[in-house]
């Protein structure tokens, strides 16, 4: 089997997480991971990246729509799936807007879970409209954006020409000294003609 596909769970009520890893199992090829709450959530997904995310609409804090457009400022190919009990027409659309890539409403059954995570991996993410007033660093109020990481990133960008003309440049020397590897050794391993 190959990697295990991660699945962020977002909702303040554990039975959904639970119901999550019961029926994406790893032997069905998914990971679950969840987290309570929005804040949780953005703080799960600063520390690695997940393959489909899924956040309940209503919960204390910041909602899921929120969460949504703030996982699609700085992941846009990473689908978000609306998990809701309150289906309104104005949700649906605000979801929309933010780019989940489906709905599922509770109550939940495991064929609606696993068909559902199937088709949001399957299929790419809309496209999404994100608000420009949402960074892709922004995360909790309160909460200094991750800068020692973004520095790195610029620097490994600016290295990265001068990596590749270091490569160039040995390259023609390794050769040569391969060549004169193999030369040397065919002469010593020469045997003198009778």
């Amino acid at each position: 089997m190959g990697a295990l596909r991660k699945v962020l769970v977002v909702d303040d009520d554990p039975v959904v997480g639970k119901s999550f890893n019961r029926v994406l199992s790893e032997e069905k090829g998914y990971r679950v991971i969840t987290a309570q709450n929005a804040a949780e959530a953005l703080e799960r997904l600063r520390e690695q990246e997940y393959d489909v995310v899924f956040t309940d609409i209503k919960m204390p804090g910041m909602d899921g729509v929120e969460l949504t457009e703030r996982v699609k400022a700085s992941r846009p190919w990473t689908p978000v799936v609306i998990v809701t009990g309150y289906g309104t027409t104005a949700n649906e659309e605000r979801a929309k807007a933010a780019g989940v890539s489906d709905f599922i409403h509770k109550p939940l059954s495991p064929e609606m879970i696993e068909e559902s995570a199937v088709q949001a991996l399957r299929h790419p993410a809309p496209e999404s409209v994100v608000k420009a007033s949402a960074s892709p660093l922004q995360s909790v109020p309160g909460e200094a954006p991750e800068e020692g990481g973004r520095i790195k990133n610029i620097a490994l960008f600016l290295a990265a020409p001068f990596i590749g003309l270091a490569y160039a440049v040995m390259l023609p020397f390794v050769g040569l000294g391969m060549l004169a590897w193999l030369g040397g050794r065919a002469l010593l391993t020469k045997t003198p003609k009778e």
